[in-house]
């Protein structure tokens, strides 16, 4: 990671043991913003006694959650720094007493002039994986941790972030052929679901809503695997399309159960196992929660590959960027 973002971070982490009596950690961000954060809220509760708690920016200032204050954490993020919901979200937090950190490409941004602190990350192809945005937050998840529990073992964690960008494109030449073979059979599907949970979740809601939905027009729904059974799974049918991604952790028995009942009901079930990645670099330890950013690469090549065999560029838009809403 560059020596400028582990900086950023050491900064944050400081003024957060500095302040002391943290009771809650908050994250508001929208779209694929909040998806990318979910990993964030998902250790912290695996992790220690401090809650966190990931919420849509605009919910996040309607429902103005009690224990909002002066012990509060709020991180927000915004590729640009621009997104209005946002921005008002970082003020609202910083309003209520609460300490705010932005995450944010775009230097100088709204955003960073709204927020206590600002936490940067590079972009673009060639970039290592550990500068991404999802290295600068495991970054900060782990040095915070450590910083706040005492616990040595988060050294093991950041120490993967050396490994990151090999283990990423060791990924992407696993799954190059399999992604290409999936969305040739799946290029003509007007309607895939998107089924996960535990630290996959904002994965796979990130696929559905914004790959799918957002940028490929394709009708998708994101499923909870711990929900699919409490209603969803009367829709499955011998041609209805499933992507399932099967987690490492806590959550793989559910996230199993799901695929095993999906391929005997339906003929289009594809399944994102993260037990096949190959993570021999990272500790055991922290292997789960690895495992998503690799899961990542997986549904991004998954949408490069729709967006070629469909003809439809994953940067075309019907409303965003066109009109006012």
């Amino acid at each position: 990671m560059k020596k400028e973002y582990q900086q950023e971070i050491a900064k944050v982490v400081a003024a957060v043991k500095k302040r002391g009596d943290l009771n809650h950690v908050y994250f508001a961000a929208c779209g694929g913003s909040m998806a990318f954060l979910q990993p964030g809220e998902y250790i912290i509760n695996r992790e220690c006694d401090i809650p966190a708690t990931v919420l849509p920016a605009r919910e996040f200032t309607t429902r103005n959650p009690h224990d909002l204050g002066k012990h509060s954490l709020v991180v927000t993020c915004s590729h640009s720094g621009s997104t209005p919901e946002t921005n008002e979200a970082t003020k609202f937090a910083s309003q209520k007493g609460a300490m705010t950190v932005a995450i944010t490409f775009a230097t100088g941004s709204d955003l960073e002039q709204n927020a206590d602190y600002t936490l940067h990350y590079s972009w673009g192809k060639g970039t290592d994986a550990a500068d991404l945005n999802t290295g600068v937050l495991y970054g900060f998840i782990f040095s915070l941790l450590k910083a706040v529990t005492g616990d040595g073992k988060f050294d093991k964690g950041l120490a993967a972030l050396a490994d990151l960008e090999k283990i990423a494109a060791r990924t992407r030449a696993q799954f190059d052929a399999i992604t290409k073979k999936w969305t040739s059979e799946l290029k003509r599907e007007k309607l895939i679901y998107a089924v996960g949970s535990g630290i996959n979740a904002g994965q796979v809601y990130s696929f559905s809503a914004c790959w799918l939905q957002e940028m490929q027009w394709i009708n998708s729904s994101y499923i909870n695997s711990g929900e699919y059974f409490h209603g969803p799974f009367e829709i499955t049918d011998f041609d209805v399309p499933f992507i399932i991604c099967i987690g490492m952790g806590v959550t793989r028995e559910m996230d199993q159960r799901v695929a095993n009942f999906a391929q005997q009901h339906s003929e289009k079930v594809y399944l994102i196992d993260n037990s096949k990645f190959n993570l021999h670099e990272i500790d055991p330890e922290f292997q789960e929660y690895y495992s998503q950013i690799l899961a990542g690469v997986v549904f991004r090549q998954l949408a490069e590959g729709f967006a070629y065999e469909r003809g439809h560029s994953l940067d075309v838009r019907r409303y965003m960027w066109h009109l006012d809403y």
